[in-house]
């Protein structure tokens, strides 16, 4: 059972601001049920821990996507799952982005990779598309790479699968509890980057 203390703490983390958000924090995926447990949904996965971390819900916004505001020590943050499929990730960000005036280096992505083992953790402050579609949709529409992403390992692709059936496929349940572990530390990610801590962010998580 919850301490009162803890629910004090949870009615805290829901105040929001007031005032147009500062940052945007997303997570690339996919929509609709078939793809939910996929590889290519870690970034969703990502969000809804932040979610439960500071007990809101995702719901419908106007900019083609899912989300909901928090407050992360005093700054207000909107979280974002794009409705818009994979490769046209960009177009709900750039709406968002537009519509609020926040620079790309205010924009937080998380997303799947598979040139890691499950559960590694990879973040850096900006950089090229690394062949991730989701990436190259949001550098497109941006006009920059110079965003903050947060790359969580699924597992390199066998040889006898392509890209495409590697990344939309179930991920194993020991993968899952490894990639698991990615999820549950994202809320501190998130707010080490939006407070400017990037660096010791990737010193405490790019080493796992």
């Amino acid at each position: 059972m919850a301490s009162i203390f803890d629910l004090f703490k949870r009615i805290e983390k829901k105040r929001v601001p007031s005032g147009a958000p500062e940052y945007l924090v997303v997570g690339l995926g996919n929509p609709g049920t078939d793809y939910a447990g996929t590889r290519h949904n870690v970034g969703f996965a990502a969000i809804d821990a932040i979610c439960r971390e500071y007990g809101v819900e995702c719901r419908p916004l106007k900019f083609q996507a899912y989300g909901a505001d928090v407050e992360v020590e005093g700054r207000r943050v909107l979280l974002m799952k794009p409705t818009t499929f994979m490769n046209n990730s960009g177009r709900a960000v750039r709406e968002a982005a537009s519509f609020y005036k926040i620079p790309p280096e205010k924009i937080v992505v998380f997303c799947d990779d598979v040139n890691f083992d499950p559960g590694k953790m990879r973040i850096r402050e900006k950089g090229s598309d690394g062949g991730h579609n989701g990436l190259k949709s949001i550098i497109g529409q941006l006009s920059s790479d110079s965003f903050p992403r947060v790359k969580i390992g699924v597992g390199k692709k066998p040889p006898e699968y392509d890209l495409a059936s590697w990344v939309l496929g179930k991920i194993p349940a020991e993968d899952a509890k490894e990639i698991a572990k990615c999820a549950k530390v994202s809320p501190d990610v998130m707010k080490k980057i939006i407070c400017g801590n990037i660096q010791d962010a990737m010193g405490a998580y790019n080493k796992r």
